[in-house]
């Protein structure tokens, strides 16, 4: 095993805004409501996943012994539509990976627990990897293309982020000091409709007898309202809630989305071949923390800072292969 240091600055593309097509555009009445309830009846009904039930599936992980999954998803959203769909539907390259889980689907941003799950919120789907326990083994998504996510995410990645906290689950409490660092800071807000901007218009579920599309907090509003509570205050918005969560890319580093964390390209010049990265990297902890997925490694790039990118930035542990 070898370690270095990588030194960088973060220049990070303008966030790309989530568009949500209206009832208009699809041609036909109520168009989200409908996705919106008809995901509740079919996820929902056919048992495998606890629909929109946080607490249950807390309480049966610690009955089972099984670690938990957490989806969180923007249902009339196209980015990763593909990944969700086979990952609901339990493809055959995950199946049994999604058996040894207790599994989770929530549909909105109401409710969330801002304190425990915190992502990129531009993002359309997202998944965390835990204990019952509510220690965080991982996350999994990464901001992509509308329909081209397969550049960032992919089922075969994510099975074996799947097989990472697998491994993690198998080893806890042995890597707790480790994964402490996975959890972030005070926040803002307890949860989402708690913000000035969003208060007294959501409550903490939906409302699927009325406007159910209408009565949803979708994960991009959460990342707009942190940055108005700056923003109407009068203070500068920080660069972290304006360019959140940095693709490794920034740094010339290019993952392999069907890979837990391998190095796929290093750019020529850039600050990854300066500090070693070479292709075929398999990269096992980032400043210290255990890594199941390209998110991992940009949780840590956020909650880097400009000072510690000054004083070098993170330590790194490659796997031989």
């Amino acid at each position: 095993m070898k370690r270095c240091r990588a030194l960088a600055g973060l220049v990070v593309a303008a966030s790309v805004a989530i568009a949500l097509s209206s009832s208009t555009q699809q041609g036909k009445p109520n168009d989200r409501d409908t996705k919106v309830r008809a995901d509740k009846d079919k996820v929902g009904g056919e048992g495998f996943w606890i629909y929109d039930d946080l607490p249950r599936g807390v309480a049966q992980a610690k009955s089972s012994g099984k670690p938990l999954l957490v989806v969180f998803r923007c249902i009339p959203c196209e980015a990763c539509a593909k990944l969700d769909e086979q990952v609901v539907e339990r493809d055959p390259t995950v199946q049994a990976l999604l058996d040894k889980f207790v599994c989770v689907r929530i549909p909105h941003a109401n409710g969330m627990d801002l304190a425990l799950f915190q992502y990129d919120y531009d993002q359309s789907w997202a998944a965390f990897f835990l204990n019952a326990d509510l220690t965080i083994y991982g996350r999994y998504g990464t901001r992509s293309h509308r329909t081209e996510s397969e550049h960032d995410v992919t089922l075969e990645g994510f099975a074996k982020s799947l097989e990472g906290a697998l491994e993690l689950h198998a080893r806890y409490p042995a890597d707790k000091g480790a994964l402490a660092a996975k959890r972030g800071g005070p926040v803002d807000a307890k949860v989402p409709e708690d913000f000035p901007t969003l208060k007294g218009k959501f409550t903490a579920a939906l409302d699927y007898r009325g406007a159910v599309a209408k009565s949803c907090i979708h994960c991009h509003q959460v990342g707009e309202a942190q940055r108005l509570v700056w923003r109407n205050a009068g203070k500068p918005i920080p660069t972290a809630l304006m360019h959140p969560y940095p693709n490794p890319k920034i740094l010339g580093l290019v993952m392999d989305p069907a890979q837990r964390a391998r190095v796929l390209d290093v750019t020529a010049g850039s600050q990854a071949e300066r500090d070693g990265f070479k292709v075929g990297d398999d990269i096992a902890t980032f400043d210290g923390q255990p890594v199941l997925s390209i998110a991992d490694l940009q949780w840590v790039l956020h909650h880097a800072g400009e000072a510690a990118f000054e004083r070098g930035l993170p330590a790194r542990q490659e796997q031989q292969r």
